[in-house]
């Protein structure tokens, strides 16, 4: 698999495109207003204790404050990660920074005996604030290197699962368990560790065992809340997470992010440097990668497959559901071989997305129904192999008998269409508007209300022009006979200003006019 990098730099936002055989499946965006906090650590303080729900929220400084579970809590008595599964890379990568893993199996102290109300706490943040919820944090801090993720709070050396060789993963545990001091935490072995030398894992478990010593230092002189230690910032943290022999191309146009990036690598993968390009010519990196135009269609609902299928992507508060349709690919003789290839495309496609769009949470894919297990089974197989390559977690289940495949994946921040976009004033986010006959029809009930309260004065009926022509052109009577069953004057006008579901009646007083409010059911 070819993998390249693109990083489109401005003074206020920096893209990063992950290119993987010539197509464009990852997209990270980064702007100095919206900063990203995943693995930032700040010390903080309760703000409430609830056993109810055994969590407590901690003020770090934020809008809202964060949220911090019972299993999160650091136990004094009781280290975690001392069971013998295989780990995460937890705090390795942007899509799973300072989540601190699967810190093995052991018994969840109730929240009220750990925390009390008032306390200074260090925590690290693992998910940031999305729609009305506030951060998610965790005490278990995580630090992430290039090739090993420290864990003070862990007592045990994981390997990535991403590393396939059992000899090769056996190997790494024991080198770096032996560099480890006893009771100085716990390590995860990286991905891109397997060509690593013992004096790399040396040099880097060293520094960051230092900066977990220059974090505890610093919050002994500061006052709670306060931001301790910040994760790298987002091109920095790809080159250190992704950047390996894997990667052919560095391609970035911005002199100062390219030096930024060689200079950083000069301390830890030097023989990479060769592969960082300038990008110097006129015509803008993107629009020559011919992603731009894919990058501005980013959100549409349609997305649609290499043989006539499509597939709809709906993005809801509780889930996002995707629907496969066969469109006009209606293949030659055996309809279960359309389906089945319709279905393989959509899997392959659905992965994809769900990485460019940075989508997260529940999902539920509604494939074209399929008659044969083995049918199924393939396309299982086809959506969970490209998920594979993906960094944030992801679980896909069975296909069920009607065509469903219910998965999750990881969501540690707000999704693309989230961030970069802003609910509709006209429609508040529905994507729908009342018809212009609605309105009419609730503008009557709203003069009959008027009417029942005894009223006489004239009143202007204003309403936007779509509406208001089609009052002119469908129900041309529409005023006199309102007028009659009202009993006072009306006079109908167009308002450009107004949504084209808004009404606004204007009672014409005897010293200025007054807009009335009234319900429009």
């Amino acid at each position: 698999m070819k993998r390249e990098l693109l990083v489109n730099a401005t003074s206020r936002e920096t893209r990063v495109a992950i290119m993987e055989d010539g197509q464009l499946v990852e997209l990270l965006i980064d702007r100095p207003d919206a900063r990203r906090m995943v693995g930032d650590v700040y010390l903080g303080k309760v703000e409430a204790v609830l056993p109810g729900i055994q969590a407590a929220f901690v003020n770090i400084g934020t809008e809202k404050s964060a949220f911090l579970h019972a299993a999160d809590v650091v136990v004094d008595d009781a280290p975690v990660g001392d069971d013998d599964d295989d780990e995460d890379e937890s705090g390795a990568d942007d899509q799973s920074a300072g989540s601190g893993g699967r810190r093995g199996r052991r018994e969840v102290r109730p929240i009220q005996d750990l925390l009390k109300r008032g306390q200074d706490i260090l925590v690290q943040i693992t998910k940031e604030p999305i729609s009305t919820k506030g951060p998610r944090v965790t005490a278990q801090v995580s630090l992430a290197g290039r090739f090993l993720v420290y864990m003070p709070f862990a007592a045990k050396v994981g390997v990535s699962r991403k590393i396939d060789e059992r000899s090769e993963r056996q190997r790494l545990r024991a080198m770096v368990g032996e560099m480890l001091p006893d009771n100085s935490g716990g390590v995860i072995v990286r991905t891109v560790s397997e060509d690593a030398t013992k004096e790399t894992f040396e040099r880097e478990l060293n520094t960051l065992m230092n900066n977990w010593k220059r974090i505890k230092r610093k919050t002994q002189f500061l006052r709670a809340p306060a931001l301790v230690h910040r994760e790298t910032n987002v091109t920095r943290g790809l080159v250190r997470d992704l950047f390996s022999a894997k990667v052919e191309r560095v391609s970035v146009d911005s002199k100062q992010v390219y030096n930024e990036i060689t200079e950083y690598l000069q301390g830890i993968a030097p023989e990479l440097v060769e592969r960082v390009k300038l990008y110097e010519e006129n015509v803008p990196l993107f629009d020559k990668e011919e992603i731009e135009t894919e990058i501005r269609d980013l959100f549409k609902r349609r997305c649609d497959l290499p043989s006539g299928g499509y597939i709809i992507i709906e993005q809801t508060e509780a889930l996002v559901s995707i629907d496969v349709n066969s469109g006009r690919y209606t293949g030659k003789r055996d309809p279960e071989k359309t389906i089945l290839k319709t279905n393989t495309e959509a899997a392959k496609e659905i992965a994809r997305q769900l990485r460019l769009r940075d989508v997260g949470g529940i999902i539920v894919c509604d494939f074209i129904d399929m008659e044969t297990q083995s049918n199924r089974d393939k396309v299982l197989h086809e959506l969970r192999t490209h998920l594979g390559r993906d960094r944030a977690r992801t679980k896909a289940f069975a296909v069920s008998d009607l065509g469903l495949v219910e998965m999750t994946r990881q969501r540690v921040r707000q999704s693309h269409y989230q961030s970069m976009t802003e609910s509709c004033p006209t429609c508040s986010g529905s994507g729908r508007v009342f018809t212009p006959e609605t309105i009419v029809r609730r503008t009557e009930r709203a003069v009959r209300r008027m009417a029942s309260e005894g009223r006489k004065e004239s009143v202007v009926l204003r309403l936007h022009p779509e509406v208001a022509l089609h009052v002119l052109e469908q129900e041309h009577d529409f005023v006199k006979r309102l007028e009659k069953l009202a009993g006072f004057p009306l006079e109908l006008r167009d308002d450009p200003l107004l949504k084209p579901d808004e009404i606004k009646l204007v009672v014409r007083g005897a010293q200025r006019d007054v807009t009335q409010q009234y319900a429009l059911a």
